[in-house]
């Protein structure tokens, strides 16, 4: 080992040939005869988008007629806050 200094500035080094000539080895052939498979995992985001790709149109009737509910004051209902309520629940218990 050469050490040259703080500012790593070598001198002219000899130019010289490569220590051995090792030709190239031909590539293995694989030890199993079955043969080779592609093979594709999906991340659970991939699946996600996927399904929602596949999901129907919008249903813009329905958008329209929630719209005026919401408008009018008439789509929160006991009913309907319980069950999301209930849903949320299951959700995180």
């Amino acid at each position: 080992m050469h050490i040259y200094g703080p500012a790593h500035l070598h001198g002219p080094q000899p130019i010289g040939p490569p220590h051995s000539s090792r030709a190239p080895r031909p590539a293995a052939a694989p030890e199993s005869s079955a043969p080779i498979r592609d093979e594709l995992d999906l991340s659970n985001s991939a699946q996600l988008i996927d399904r929602a790709k596949a999901a129907p149109d919008v249903r813009q009737d329905r958008v329209n007629a929630i719209r005026e509910q919401i408008a009018t004051g008439t789509y929160e209902t006991e009913e309907k806050l319980q069950i999301a309520l209930e849903r949320f629940l299951d959700e995180i218990g």
